[in-house]
């Protein structure tokens, strides 16, 4: 309308200004043109109610009708709230509420507990149906149905939030479980009879009696019903232990067995039965490449797979669970492990084991019995490593060999043998010979031939049997300074001997590379050392040795010690004295030489013996000279027990030079070696000369270059000759003359 009138306004004014106000006549004819704008508007609108009268009058009458209701309704809202009104009710309008909510709340758990109720009565009446149902497979069923219902599948515990009645009827499940698997294997064992003496199988279809005092079911209905409820390998179990003790065990550890299967008809009360037996045979059946063994044993399986699993491969995949690392270790134990070659060239010949052995497992294989995973082919992983195993084995028996003959090797009378000779070796960097004990001479001799072995077989071989060698040699210096501990620590030929075996394997050791390492395979040419063992084995040889050394002089030196300084040999009590000091010095030096010379190579015992004859010599030097006062028959006494050594001594000097008498030039040769034994001998002839002489021979080096010192001829000089004029200018030539 406000457009309409906006169009006559521009319509009076068109050449105007819409801005300028209008004027009375403008204003007039804008009324006209309303008047009859809405002339015409009237007219429309009544034309249109003529023609549609009866929508009209129709829409009316509902509007009216609607307009009585909203009154009613208001009417019966003002009358609902009309007590409100007159009240101070709000509050008691929300108590209402409350306890209609609280209503609906209880109302509602009851429905939840009813509901929980409802549950527990159905669950609880399933489990009595089961636990009462005569069929095993119903009841079986049942309780499988009612596991993932009462069984946590993340966990077999119960739920804290769980109602505790829920945790009395899982018990109730389980143990309808556990009493569902002993009756069902009871019912296994019944089926399966196994004769007491071993070696014999009988299966039937179904047991003769009752099992646990209900009537027995099939054995393919038993297997059934441990199968649904999860329970088969608890079935199989004591069926698999009596499997393996009275049939398999026999038929693989005995060599002359035959395999027999028979089936027997039904008759009369009896099931059909099946019997297997392993029984002796007059026939020798070799294992040679296994295949005998190995058909044997399918037999026994097919048996298994026929007459107990029916072919079943769950049931069959369970007995094979529980027997065939069993099987494997039978076979690996009674056949395999015998059949691995003692010598390296018949390994060659095994090759028809590995080749049996394989397809021995394939033939499991297809009968579903074993997988193709790696853990099932325990037996084929065995002979591919067969050279391990032959090195592994000859590698034990080397080590057995060696400690047996160390430590039963009979070391208190080694030289009793009468092949002494073959213990007299050569050394091997030395140009020398030395006697050795039988138990080195044999260790030597598992040593090259292990190496020797070595040479001529594979890396895998070859590097077992290097360190078999090693240990060998090892085992000696661990077995045998245990074993002769007392020996070691007294004067004692067996010691020498024991020097000598050190000291000779430590040469053997060295030579090892030399010998052997070029023809060692290409990979172990400088893995497998053994020159770091051989300065170990020299130095136990000198610890031996200078243990000896030291026991002997200590024995020397309480000898000596027995003379008492040597002093007052004038007196017959003290020469006495010092005479059996100076025989029991010669004994002892005697008694090793005696005891070294036949054994020690000759250059250790030259060396040894000059150093125990240098510090005898030193001592009893040194005691003479220390004493302060000789009388004139002393001296002689001084000079005769040192005569009676060298004399007494004389077999022991000749043994240590070339010469076969004690000329001058022996003993010149015997100074050059045993520096202290020229001063020895010289201190007999000072003994015997004059104030002079000795003084003569100081002056002209004579006695320095035998060891003296100026202030030893000084002492000698005032102990045996007086205070005098001329004893004090030959004291005072010797103090002034340089050493």
């Amino acid at each position: 309308m406000a457009d309409d009138v906006r169009e006559l306004l521009l319509s009076t004014t068109a050449d105007a200004d819409p801005s300028t106000p209008l004027s009375a006549p403008d204003l007039r004819l804008l009324i006209d043109r309303l008047r009859i704008r809405s002339d015409r508007l009237h007219a429309s609108a009544l034309s249109f109610a003529s023609s549609h009268r009866a929508p009209l009058a129709a829409a009316l009458l509902r509007a009216a009708d609607s307009s009585a209701s909203s009154s009613s309704l208001e009417s019966s809202l003002a009358s609902a709230l009309a007590p409100l009104s007159s009240s101070p009710g709000l509050s008691d309008l929300r108590e209402l509420t409350d306890r209609l909510l609280a209503a609906r709340r209880e109302l509602r758990e009851r429905q939840e507990h009813l509901a929980a109720a409802s549950s527990v009565a159905d669950l609880a009446a399933r489990l009595r149906a089961a636990r009462a149902s005569p069929d095993p497979l119903a009841a079986a069923a049942a309780a499988a149905e009612l596991k993932p219902l009462l069984v946590d599948p993340e966990g077999s515990g119960s739920s804290q939030d769980e109602p505790v009645v829920f945790g009395l009827l899982r018990n109730d499940w389980e143990q309808l479980v556990d009493e569902l698997q002993v009756m069902l294997a009871k019912n296994l064992e019944e089926c399966v009879e196994f004769a007491p003496e071993g070696g014999k199988v009988m299966v039937r279809t179904a047991p003769v009696g009752k099992s646990g005092g209900t009537p027995g079911v099939e054995l393919r209905v038993a297997l059934q019903a441990l199968e649904i409820i999860d329970a088969v390998d608890y079935g199989m179990t004591k069926l698999a232990d009596l499997m393996i003790k009275h049939v398999l065990v026999p038929a693989i550890s005995n060599i002359s067995v035959a395999v027999s299967v028979e089936a027997l008809e039904k008759s009369g009360p009896q099931y059909p039965i099946s019997i297997l037996c392993v029984t002796p045979t007059e026939e020798l059946q070799g294992y040679k490449d296994g295949s005998a063994l190995y058909s044997r044993i399918i037999d026994i399986i097919k048996f298994v797979c026929e007459t107990i699993c029916g072919e079943n491969i769950t049931w069959m995949q369970s007995f094979s669970k529980l027997t065939w690392s069993r099987i494997s270790d039978l076979v690996i134990k009674h056949f395999i492990s015998k059949a691995v070659p003692h010598e390296a060239s018949k390994l060659i010949e095994f090759q028809d084991v590995v080749r049996s052995t394989t397809e021995f497992e394939n033939t499991l294989r297809n009968m579903m019995f074993i997988s193709h995973e790696k853990r099932d082919g325990k037996l084929t992983q065995f002979v591919d490593d067969v050279e391990v195993h032959f090195a592994v084995r000859k590698r034990n028996e080397i080590l057995v060999k060696a400690r047996h003959l160390l430590v039963h090797y009979d070391y208190d009378n080694p030289l009793a043998s009468h092949d002494r000779e073959d213990s007299i070796v050569d050394l091997l960097f030395l140009p020398e010979k030395c006697f050795i004990s039988k138990s080195a001479l044999q260790l030597m001799k598992l040593v090259h031939g292990a190496l020797k072995d070595a040479c001529l077989s594979s890396a895998r071989v070859a590097k077992e049997l290097c360190y078999a060698a090693r240990d060998a040699l090892l085992l000696y210096k661990a077995i045998v300074p245990v074993q002769l501990e007392k020996q070691l620590d007294s004067i004692n030929q067996v010691a020498a001997i024991i020097h000598n075996d050190f000291y000779h394997l430590s040469q053997e050791i060295l030579g090892l590379a030399f010998e052997y390492r070029a023809d060692f395979p290409g990979d172990l040419q400088k893995l497998v050392v053994f020159v770091d063992l051989a300065p170990t084995f020299s130095q136990m040889a000198d610890g031996v040795l200078t243990r000896q050394i030291q026991l002997v002089t200590a024995n020397l030196i309480e000898a000596i010690d027995g003379a008492d300084g040597f002093q007052n040999t004038h007196q017959p009590q003290h020469y006495e004295s010092a005479k059996f000091s100076i025989e029991q010095v010669v004994f002892i030096l005697e008694k090793i030489h005696i005891m070294w010379e036949s054994i020690l190579p000759r250059s250790i015992y030259k060396r040894s013996m000059c150093y125990i004859l240098g510090s005898v010599f030193s001592r009893i030097t040194k005691d003479m000279l220390l004493i302060d006062d000789m009388a004139a028959e002393e001296t002689l006494q001084l000079q005769g027990l040192i005569h009676l050594a060298l004399e007494n001594l004389s077999s022991l000097f000749l043994s240590l030079v070339e010469n076969e008498f004690l000329d001058h030039q022996t003993w010149i040769e015997l100074d050059e070696i045993i520096r202290p034994l020229k001063k020895f001998r010289k201190l007999a002839e000072l003994l015997d000369m004059s104030l002079k002489s000795i003084t003569a021979a100081w002056e002209s080096g004579e006695l320095t270059n035998c060891g003296f010192t100026s202030s030893e001829v000084q002492n000698f000089v005032k102990a045996i000759f007086a205070d005098s004029p001329l004893r004090k200018e030959c004291l005072l030539w010797i103090s002034r003359t340089p050493s």
